[in-house]
């Protein structure tokens, strides 16, 4: 089955090598790389479908579930099944609307630091902060999206739209999936996605942060090649 993976900020094809590796007998997945090159996410969406197969599976982290919902809202018809990773239907408040306003401000006057180790915990799972190779790629995929495609990024996620709504209309298999220590996607977020959609199945990786595929690839692969399989 063609599988379309979309990143989430400040994340490249690395974010998904492990299940594009892993899930190669049951899907031809293709990361794409359209959501570091729009401000905003209907161009985004629109540029993912035109080099889209006629019907796909659709997976989204974080950022990349943002634009699993535009993709969903404009060619629900095309999506065979979908799965939404560390991410929220939720449009952002205002005060992290502010937030990001900000940090595209300093990008754009200073230097671009990418993710720092400030920042990591925001990222992964306190007891992998230890791990080079892990630490090493996560800051890799920052900087090889680079300032402008943050900045571009940032600017379509402040203007994305709430996707609550769009729930129940999702008509067919999906997978909400989360890392049991993610703190800027919680549980509790996924489990309000899980109950909206009809039929939807929630699984929680254990010992992981807000990118899972990385941190715990044996486990979502599992999850993620029984959500193919699913009929």
């Amino acid at each position: 089955m063609p599988l379309i993976l979309v990143p989430g900020l400040l994340c490249t094809d690395i974010l998904w090598r492990a299940q594009v590796d892993g899930l190669a007998d049951v899907a031809r997945a293709v990361v794409t790389a359209e959501h570091a090159r729009h401000t905003d996410i209907g161009a985004i969406a629109a540029a993912i479908l035109a080099a889209a197969p006629p019907r796909f599976a659709l997976a989204g982290l974080s950022f990349g579930g943002y634009v699993a919902f535009e993709i969903m809202r404009r060619a629900p018809h095309r999506v065979d099944r979908l799965a939404l990773l560390d991410t929220t239907a939720r449009e952002d408040p205002e005060d992290r609307r502010k937030l990001r306003r900000d940090l595209i401000k300093q990008a754009q006057v200073g230097r671009f630091l990418g993710v720092t180790d400030k920042l990591l915990p925001n990222f992964i799972h306190p007891d992998r902060l230890g791990d080079p190779e892990l630490v090493d790629a996560v800051k890799q995929m920052a900087l090889s999206v680079g300032r402008d495609g943050f900045i571009r990024q940032q600017t379509a996620i402040i203007g994305r739209p709430d996707s609550r709504r769009d729930l129940p209309d999702i008509d067919c298999p999906v997978l909400v999936l989360v890392g049991r220590q993610d703190v800027l996607t919680p549980l509790a977020v996924h489990e309000e996605m899980q109950a909206a959609i009809p039929g939807a199945e929630l699984c929680i990786i254990e010992d992981s942060g807000h990118l899972p595929t990385m941190e715990r690839p044996e486990a979502v692969n599992q999850a993620m090649r029984d959500w193919l399989m699913r009929s």
